[in-house]
C-alpha cells in the first residue's frame, strides 16, 4: 500500500472514530435506495434497476428448460452470474469473473437459496425437465456495497418474474402462464468494521479503509451469513451486525415487496 493510500485509508478511520461519515451518515443509516421493477420490460422474464448512492445494478431474469440435478430430480434450479463491467470502475477488467464477481454470485446465492425463497418443486415439469432460473447480476456503476445492491435487485427482479408459456416441448418467449412461484423475501445486509466501529452500507471508501466486513441475510430469521476482510470481528461485532440486519432488511422488504 503506498503513502497516499495509507493517508486516505488513516483518515476515514480517524473520521470514524470521531463518530463521523465522509457523506454524513450515521453508523447505522443507509444511503438512498431507488428499486424500478420490470426495468428493461418483456426482453426479460423479470429485471429490476437498483440505486444505491453512487451503487447502481441491473439483474435480469430468464428461464429455460433443462434438466435437474441428480440430488434433486423434482426440483427446479436456480443459478446466478455476475458481471463486473469495465464501466462500472477502473478497477474492473473484462474477461472471466475475478474474485470479487464470485463471491457477490456466491453471496447473493446463498441468501436466496438457504432461505428457500423459490419453490423450487413447483418448477418441476416432467422426468428429467425442469425450469432453470438464471439471475443474471450486471454492475452498472460501483460505489461501494455491491452485495447489499445484487441481493435487492435479485430478489425484486425474482419477485416480479413471469413465467413463459411451455407447451409441446418448446418455450414460447414473450408470452407468460403466472409468475415465479417466490414465497418470502431474503435482504442481505453488509456492515464493516472501522477500528472498534460497525457501520451498515459502507461507500467505497468505507469498504477501502475497513478492517473486516459481515453480511446477515434475513427473512423472518437469519439465512446466511459471509464474512470478509482480513480483520477479526468480535461477539458484540457479529450480534451487533445481525441486529442492524434485521432492522435495515426489514425496512427494504417492505419496499421490495410493495413494487
Amino acid at each position: 500500500m503506498d503513502i497516499e493510500a495509507c493517508l486516505r485509508k488513516d483518515y476515514i478511520t480517524n473520521q470514524v472514530n470521531d463518530g463521523k461519515r465522509l457523506d454524513g451518515r450515521k453508523f447505522d443509516e443507509y444511503r438512498d435506495m431507488e428499486i424500478e421493477k420490470d426495468y428493461v420490460g418483456e426482453k426479460a422474464c423479470g429485471s429490476a434497476l437498483v440505486r444505491l448512492g453512487d451503487t447502481r445494478i441491473l439483474v435480469g431474469i430468464s428461464l429455460n428448460v433443462g434438466e435437474p440435478y441428480p440430488d434433486a430430480p423434482e426440483s427446479g434450479v436456480m443459478t446466478i452470474s455476475t458481471e463486473l463491467r469495465p464501466i462500472a470502475s477502473p478497477n474492473f477488467e473484462t474477461g472471466p469473473p475475478g474474485g470479487e464477481a464470485i463471491e457477490v454470485a456466491r453471496v447473493v446465492d446463498r441468501g436466496i437459496r438457504e432461505s428457500n425463497a423459490i419453490e423450487t418443486e413447483k418448477l418441476f415439469i416432467e422426468e428429467n425437465k425442469v425450469w432453470i432460473v438464471f439471475v443474471d447480476i450486471h454492475a452498472l456503476d460501483h460505489g461501494g456495497n455491491l452485495i447489499d445492491a445484487s441481493g435487492v435487485a435479485a430478489i425484486a427482479a425474482l419477485v416480479n418474474t413471469r413465467m413463459p408459456k411451455y407447451e409441446d416441448d418448446q418455450v414460447i418467449r414473450g408470452e407468460w402462464k403466472g409468475k415465479l412461484p417466490v414465497k418470502c423475501t431474503p435482504v442481505p445486509c453488509t456492515s464493516v468494521k472501522i477500528g472498534d466501529n460497525i457501520l451498515i452500507d459502507p461507500s467505497m471508501d468505507e469498504e477501502y479503509a475497513m478492517d473486516a466486513r459481515l453480511t446477515v441475510t434475513t427473512t423472518d430469521m437469519m439465512n446466511a451469513m459471509q464474512k470478509g476482510g482480513q480483520g477479526t470481528l468480535k461477539e458484540e461485532d457479529i450480534l451487533s451486525a445481525v441486529d442492524l440486519s434485521f432492522e435495515k432488511g426489514k425496512e427494504i422488504r417492505k419496499v421490495i415487496e410493495s413494487l
